[in-house]
C-alpha cells in the first residue's frame, strides 16, 4: 500500500478560503530576502505574536514532588446527571403494593387512605353489604323503641311531679324521657349487630390487601363472625358489670349517709372507670380481625391479640381515637340535620313518632359510613402491627404473588 509521500507528491499547502490577495507575487518572481535578525538573538519581529506554550508545560518537578498543573488548564466539567460527591447511596428493595396498601410498615396517613380505598375496592361488599345490615338493625331498633317509648309514656301518665310542673310541661317531659329511655333501651341491640357487620367487612379488607376482591356470597359463609358476636357480648357485660358496681357503690355510700365519700367515689371512681374502660378497650382492639383471621380457638385467639397489642399501645389508641373523632363528624353532618328536621315535624304533628323516624334515617347512613370506615381502619391496624413484629409483609408477598 502507498501513500501520498510515496508517489512523490507531498501533502497540498492549506490556502485561505478567501483566494490568494490581489497584489500576490506570481511563483516565478524571486523570493524576496528573509528579514534581518533583531540584537540579542533570533527574536520575534514586529507584528508577530509569540506561539503560546504547550498544554501542561512548565518546570520539570523535583523527584518525590507531584507535577504542578499547567496555567490554564481547564478542569472536566461534571456530567450531566453526575451523582454528588460522597459515598454512594444504598440499593433499596422496591415496595410491593399489589392491593391498597404497601406491604411494610404503615403510617398514619396510610392507614386512614387505606380505609378508603378499602371501600373504593369493594363497594358491593364495604358499603352495600352495610348500608342493608344497618338497615335492618336500625328498623328493628326503631321499632322496639316506638314501642318502649309508648310504654313508658303510658306508664308516666300526667305526672307533674307533686305541683311543680304544669300539664303542658309534664307532657313534655314525659315524651322526652319516654323517647330517651326507649333509645337507651335499644342501643344494646345494634351490638351484636355491628360486631358481624365488622367482621364481615374484616374479611373484604384483608383480601383487598392483596389486591383481590371477595364476592358477597363468601362473605356470608364465614361461620367465625359467631365468635366476634359472642366477644361482643363478653365486653358488653363485662362493661355493664363495671358501671354497675360503680353506681351501687356511690348509692351505697349516700344511703350511708357518708356524701363525702360518695361524691370522691362519684368523680375519682368515674374517672378510673373510664381509663380501665379505654385501656381494655384498646388492649382487645385487635381481638376481631385476630378471630376472623387467623383460624384459632377463641381464648387463644384472644390471649394472642392481647399480646399483639403490647408495645403498640399508645401508637394504637391515638389512630383509634382520630378515627373516632373522624368518624363522629361524619356522622353529625347527618345526624345534626336529621335532628333539626325531626324537631320541626315535631313541633308542627305534637307527636314524637316522626321524630324516631326522622332520627332512624340520619342513623342509618351514619352508622353505616362510621361502621364501614372503623372496620377497615381495625383490619389495617392489625396487619400493621404483624408487620412490624412478625414479618407479615413477606408472607403477604409470597401470597400476592403466588395468587397473580
Amino acid at each position: 500500500m502507498t501513500s501520498p509521500q510515496d508517489d512523490g507528491t507531498g501533502p497540498a499547502p492549506w490556502a485561505h478560503p478567501a483566494g490568494p490577495p490581489a497584489d500576490a507575487t506570481p511563483s516565478h518572481a524571486p523570493v524576496p530576502p528573509p528579514p534581518p535578525v533583531a540584537p540579542g538573538g533570533p527574536g520575534v519581529g514586529w507584528g508577530t505574536a509569540p506561539a503560546p506554550p504547550a498544554w501542561g508545560t512548565g518546570p520539570a518537578p523535583t523527584p518525590g514532588q507531584a507535577p504542578p498543573a499547567a496555567w490554564g488548564q481547564p478542569s472536566v466539567p461534571p456530567g450531566w446527571g453526575a451523582p454528588p460527591p460522597g459515598p454512594a447511596p444504598a440499593w433499596q428493595v422496591p415496595v410491593l403494593q399489589p392491593g391498597i396498601i404497601p406491604l411494610r410498615p404503615l403510617g398514619l396517613g396510610e392507614i386512614l387512605d387505606g380505609a378508603v380505598r378499602a371501600v373504593r375496592a369493594n363497594p358491593a361488599v364495604m358499603f352495600g353489604l352495610s348500608a342493608v345490615v344497618v338497615t335492618v338493625a336500625v328498623a328493628l331498633q326503631t321499632l322496639v323503641q316506638l314501642y318502649v317509648a309508648s310504654l313508658i309514656g303510658a306508664a308516666l301518665g300526667d305526672t307533674t311531679l307533686d305541683g311543680a310542673m304544669t300539664a303542658a310541661d309534664s307532657a313534655v317531659f314525659t315524651e322526652l324521657l319516654s323517647t330517651s329511655g326507649g333509645q337507651a333501651l335499644t342501643v344494646p341491640l345494634l351490638i351484636p349487630v355491628t360486631s358481624v357487620l365488622t367482621g364481615l367487612l374484616i374479611v373484604s379488607v384483608s383480601r383487598s390487601v392483596l389486591g383481590q376482591r371477595v364476592a358477597l356470597r363468601e362473605v356470608w359463609r364465614t361461620r367465625r363472625v359467631w365468635l366476634l358476636v359472642g366477644f361482643a357480648v363478653l365486653q358488653l357485660l363485662a362493661s355493664t358489670l363495671a358501671v354497675a358496681l360503680w353506681i351501687g357503690a356511690v348509692a351505697a355510700l349516700a344511703a350511708a349517709g357518708a356524701d363525702g365519700a360518695a361524691v370522691a367515689v362519684g368523680l375519682l371512681g368515674g374517672l378510673a372507670l373510664g381509663a380501665l374502660l379505654v385501656w381494655v378497650t384498646t388492649r382487645t382492639l385487635l381481638v376481631p380481625p385476630a378471630l376472623m383471621l387467623e383460624g384459632k380457638r377463641f381464648w387463644p385467639t384472644v390471649a394472642r391479640a392481647w399480646r399483639l397489642t403490647r408495645g403498640s399501645f399508645w401508637r394504637l389508641l391515638g389512630i383509634y381515637l382520630l378515627s373516632n373523632l373522624l368518624v363522629s363528624i361524619l356522622m353529625y353532618l347527618f345526624l345534626v340535620p336529621a335532628a333539626v328536621v325531626a324537631g320541626l315535624i315535631t313541633a308542627a304533628s305534637g307527636s314524637d313518632d316522626m321524630t324516631i323516624l326522622v332520627s332512624a334515617l340520619g342513623q342509618i347512613v351514619g352508622l353505616t359510613l362510621s361502621t364501614t370506615f372503623l372496620a377497615a381502619v381495625v383490619a389495617l391496624l392489625y396487619v400493621d402491627v404483624r408487620i412490624r413484629r412478625e414479618g407479615l409483609d413477606l408472607d403477604l408477598a409470597r401470597a400476592a404473588t403466588g395468587a397473580a
